[in-house]
């Protein structure tokens, strides 16, 4: 696939967006402002935005505990995001999901699931109901290196795969479950080796390179749209921050750090743009200009929101009467 064939700018964009919307968070939690812990997507951001621009608003994108990254890339609005960490009425999820539960399921996010390797058989639920119904609609469920020893990674590949669904398994592979390296948990190098277990590809990939993810996620997306069942692709990628707020990363050296920012996605792929004409120094800071207009938009109608009132606890509430009650 050549560079023309790929939209690099809005791609650029959009990592740019999830980059300084992710700063902002930190800063924002930093101060007080943000009711709970983060767990933020610095470094890995050429994984959502590579998979997720090919996917429309009918198809499914399944997160985890770490999913404001994956929200932006499948097109929820950034203002509603940060409403929604706030804690505001006008939230993404109306102040009831929080950091570890954005989404918006007209867009396609399924509010994320923070329950580790939850989302891979409800993905595949997903992708059954679509086939069933006679659509071309795809999940694709992003997780991380340590769900993929979850008993539900197991469960949910094997029933993806023995009935073809079409769903498309991505692992985010950032070296660390929390603080537990990969070399500890695994006695292989390549998590995608699991794959030939359940008979489907497995693919690993660069996953601070935008470009080769968009390439890798096309010919997985379009397998699984023309019925030929699932892929699994291993993103080898990095956190360039802790597990969460309260992370303090002694479990990693700091040129290990220094290493892994020198292949940092978002100047990486400003690089390759430069070189190729497609971009100039300019053009890519309008871009950061009109990204923190943004960003600044996002947090000042997250300000200005009101907050639900206690009432709104008993709405979106399934509720059964007992029969003791009935009677």
């Amino acid at each position: 696939m050549s560079k023309s064939d790929v939209p690099l700018l809005d791609m650029y964009r959009t990592m740019l967006t999830i980059r300084r919307f992710e700063e902002r968070c930190n800063y924002l939690f930093m101060q007080g402002r943000i009711p709970s812990t983060l767990h933020l997507y610095i470094g890995q951001e050429a994984v959502a935005t590579g998979i997720c621009a090919h996917l429309s608003p009918e198809d499914y994108a399944l997160s985890t505990h770490r999913p404001h990254g994956h929200a932006i890339a499948k097109g929820v609005a950034p203002r509603a995001i940060m409403a929604e960490l706030f804690a505001k009425s006008t939230g993404c999820c109306q102040a009831k999901g929080g950091s570890m539960h954005v989404g918006d399921i007209e867009v396609g996010m399924v509010p994320a699931i923070a329950i580790v390797g939850a989302n891979i058989p409800i993905a595949a639920g997903m992708a059954l109901a679509a086939k069933r119904l006679g659509t071309d609609r795809v999940a694709v469920s992003f997780f991380g290196d340590g769900a993929a020893n979850e008993g539900a990674f197991h469960e949910g590949m094997n029933m993806a795969a023995i009935w073809d669904l079409p769903v498309v398994y991505v692992c985010e592979n950032n070296l660390y479950a929390a603080s537990t390296p990969v070399s500890v948990a695994f006695k292989i190098e390549d998590i995608a080796d699991r794959a030939a277990a359940y008979g489907i590809p497995g693919v690993v990939v660069d996953g601070n390179d935008v470009i080769a993810v968009h390439e890798v996620a096309g010919e997985a997306i379009a397998r699984a749209r023309r019925g030929e069942g699932p892929t699994f692709i291993e993103c080898k990628t990095y956190r360039l921050c802790g597990h969460s707020r309260s992370d303090p990363r002694t479990y990693r050296s700091q040129e290990e750090e220094a290493e892994w920012e020198t292949i940092d996605p978002i100047p990486r792929l400003g690089a390759q743009l430069k070189e190729a004409g497609l971009a100039t120094d300019e053009a890519l800071t309008a871009i950061e200009g009109e990204v923190e207009s943004l960003i600044d938009e996002a947090v000042a109608f997250a300000e200005e929101s009101p907050s639900p009132e206690p009432t709104d606890t008993l709405t979106h509430v399934f509720y059964t009467q007992t029969q003791s009650e009935e009677g």
